[in-house]
């Protein structure tokens, strides 16, 4: 994992975020984001709502997300959240209970372009 900033902000329940927002380090939202998010890790927690195009490294929703989402290393659905729209990212889970509506690409794995991946042993 990347060297990550200690910085830590909130977005508490009263607060509403309308227009571009750009973040380092640890961002937690319990209150309301529109528009478009940039940043690290973003955990929105069950009482937050997201409604935006994101590019973060690592993602947890707890809430609500809609739109998109480009990950570059994880998005964990919990299973209080709730995920619309789009998404690419690296790893991705989604525990019991969260809900899924969105088109999803996940690039672990994938072979580099232009290179042919290997069979797996014993597949022919």
């Amino acid at each position: 994992m990347k060297n990550q900033s200690k910085d830590f902000s909130i977005i508490d329940k009263a607060l509403r975020v309308d227009g571009i927002l750009h973040t380092r380090g640890k961002l937690i939202i319990k209150g309301t984001v529109k528009g478009s998010l940039t940043g690290e890790t973003v955990i929105i927690a069950k009482e937050g709502t997201v409604y935006a195009d994101t590019k973060v490294t690592s993602m947890t929703i707890g809430g609500v997300f809609e739109g998109e989402i480009e990950a570059s290393e994880e998005l964990i659905i919990l299973s209080t959240g709730q995920c619309s729209g789009r998404v690419v990212c690296r790893d991705f889970v989604v525990e019991a209970g969260g809900v899924l509506n969105a088109e999803i690409t996940c690039t672990a794995g994938k072979a580099n372009p232009g290179k042919r991946a290997l069979p797996a042993p014993g597949s022919d």
